[in-house]
């Protein structure tokens, strides 16, 4: 497939729409913050506004691989695993690490994206996907999250907002 040159995630929808050129190739459900829509440093809020993927971590692990601190901890995700560790904000499979391209919105000072950690990243298939319920970050599946990584190049355009997406974004996507 084709690699994405544009990511547009609707937090009113929780949706990721990925896009080549102008045409809408792959929609997937998220999970963005519990806290809702911020960009201050601490909040625990999804920052909004224009990215890019800064880094891309995690290719060639396996599914359900863990990661703490962006690293491989060599453990799998169970769910014997998940009842060991009770609360634990799990990172898991791939990172798409974002960086702001705003300065003043989402970059730089008590906004910027990057040093918050931000990321797109797998989460345990029995958490609800289409509810915000992250610490910031923007949680997929993980099946999603293999299937959307190696489309996604280094510096791939990512936008965060608010909106509810068009009627071009509600049609199915063979």
């Amino acid at each position: 497939m084709t690699p994405l040159d544009f990511i547009h995630v609707s937090l009113a929808d929780q949706q990721l729409y990925g896009f080549v050129a102008d045409e809408l190739r792959l929609r997937m459900p998220v999970s963005s913050a519990a806290n809702g829509a911020g960009e201050r440093n601490g909040s625990g809020r999804t920052p909004r506004g224009l990215h890019q993927v800064r880094a891309r971590i995690g290719d060639g692990l396996p599914e359900g691989a863990v990661l703490r601190g962006r690293r491989f901890t060599g453990e799998i995700w169970t769910p014997a695993l998940h009842e060991q560790f009770p609360g634990r904000d799990w990172i898991l499979t791939r990172i798409l690490w974002l960086s702001g391209c705003e300065p003043g919105m989402n970059r730089l000072g008590e906004v910027d994206t990057f040093r918050r950690y931000i990321y797109l990243h797998g989460t345990p298939d029995l958490e609800p996907m289409g509810e915000p319920r992250s610490h910031g970050c923007l949680r997929l599946r993980n099946a999603d999250l293999l299937r959307l990584f190696p489309l996604v190049p280094p510096h791939c355009p990512v936008r965060i907002d608010e909106a509810a997406c068009a009627e071009w974004a509600q049609a199915a996507i063979a």
